[in-house]
């Protein structure tokens, strides 16, 4: 979240920020809950200012007694109203976005730039294309219909060569993102509601595509950037040098679109990602974000994937992220003709997550400060196994796997024949 008192002594930049956006936010409101708040909080002190005051008198005690409760049923009073108006100007502020790096295009998803290419271009087949599905059906890496039937629609089993290609590539990428100083983490899979919002996920409700517990405070996690950030909730943090985490969970998406573009294992409700988190110094933040895209592109030149850089759109951004680039891979048989699909995602998120987290660490005077926090894909893993097998299939129908995951490979799985 952004300080309040930023919020209100900008309001024309907030409100065009929003705008930008694409946000309905009732800032309007906002403003008026927190005139009400510091009207009421001025009414609170004058009351025990008054009794304060009552108290050192010379009155007679019974009539000092009278005024007290008087006083102390208006102080209970305001406090109740001070209470609700404080629940109600924190409702809508949660829901204030961050603000927008200059470099992010104005308008929806439509708008963000092609803005990078990978190494590896894409590949021309002179045969007929086979998508995902069908390929991982016929070399017994995928069972769609299991899924289904212990756990519905949008849930699968990786089988043999499925199994350890997903294994292969979180170990790939772990191995080199761990080179560059990031710490491996094996997070747990819920998360209370408290720590969801802070890291700015609903936990309930119609905008919510998480899982929630009922009767219970806990949720199933969207992403290990969630568990990671809210490790150092209410905490002081040592940022002499910044903390780099790489998180490795399963994660959990309660929406599933439907259409050609996202069959298989493109869209699911389960899959393993490993994530790259950064907790640092506000003014070191650009530069990390700079560092975590540079990661994931070097994860896939490795893995020889073809991709695209994007520079996401103010509209896309998501509340919590001040910039964000995505890289979309080259899916030869998506949508029946090939297509780009989103493989990673990174976000500066400055100190929109710490502050409401409460993560601080003291600056060279001591001074307490609030810390920068970002995050970036290393792999999720369904989707790069999408352009693996596709980009990597053969006329025959075998499946040749990438030069980098062979080491992580039995050598009988380093080709898998038709």
């Amino acid at each position: 979240m952004l300080d309040r008192k930023f919020i209100l002594e900008n309001l024309d930049l907030i409100q065009t920020n929003i705008a930008n956006r694409g946000m309905s936010v009732r800032l309007d409101e906002f403003v008026r809950l927190e005139g009400a708040r510091k009207a009421l909080l001025q009414q609170v002190e004058a009351v025990r200012a008054e009794a304060n005051a009552l108290a050192k008198s010379a009155a007679p005690v019974e009539e000092k007694r009278a005024q007290g409760q008087q006083l102390k049923s208006r102080e209970a009073t305001l406090n109740e109203q001070l209470k609700q108006v404080e629940a109600q100007a924190h409702e809508i502020y949660l829901t204030i976005p961050n603000l927008t790096d200059p470099a992010s295009p104005a308008g929806g998803e439509e708008c963000s730039l092609d803005i990078a290419r990978g190494k590896t271009p894409i590949r021309q087949f002179d045969f007929p294309v086979q998508d995902h599905i069908t390929l991982m059906e016929k070399h017994r890496m995928l069972n769609l219909a299991a899924g289904a039937k212990v756990a519905g629609s949008g849930f699968y089993y990786f089988t043999g060569a499925g199994a350890l290609l997903e294994l292969a590539l979180t170990r790939f990428a772990l191995d080199h993102i761990m080179k560059a100083g990031y710490t491996p983490v094996i997070t747990p899979d819920l998360v209370r509601d408290s720590l969801m919002v802070g890291a700015g996920f609903v936990p309930r409700g119609n905008e919510s595509n998480t899982y929630h517990l009922e009767d219970h405070d806990l949720n199933l996690i969207a992403t290990s950037e969630i568990t990671l950030v809210g490790m150092h909730a209410d905490e002081v943090v040592d940022l002499s040098q910044p903390i780099k985490y790489a998180g490795l969970s399963h994660c959990f998406r309660s929406e599933r679109a439907h259409g050609s573009a996202t069959r298989g294992i493109y869209r699911v409700h389960q899959f393993t990602k490993a994530e790259m988190v950064v907790i640092c110094k506000p003014e070191e933040a650009e530069a990390h974000h700079l560092e975590l895209r540079r990661l994931e592109q070097e994860i896939y030149d490795a893995l020889e994937i073809p991709y695209r850089v994007l520079e996401i759109a103010a509209g896309d951004l998501g509340a919590a992220a001040y910039r964000k680039f995505d890289l979309e891979a080259w899916m030869p048989a998506r949508n029946g003709t090939g297509d780009w699909g989103e493989i990673t995602s990174t976000s500066n998120c400055t100190e929109f997550q710490a502050r409401r987290l409460n993560i601080r660490y003291r600056d060279e005077a001591g001074k307490l400060q609030y810390a920068a926090t970002l995050n970036g894909t290393a792999v999720s893993v369904c989707r790069p196994i999408v352009a693996i097998v596709e980009n990597n299939q053969q006329a025959d129908g075998s499946i040749i796997m990438p030069k980098a995951l062979q080491p992580y490979l039995p050598e009988q799985y380093w080709v898998l024949k038709a």
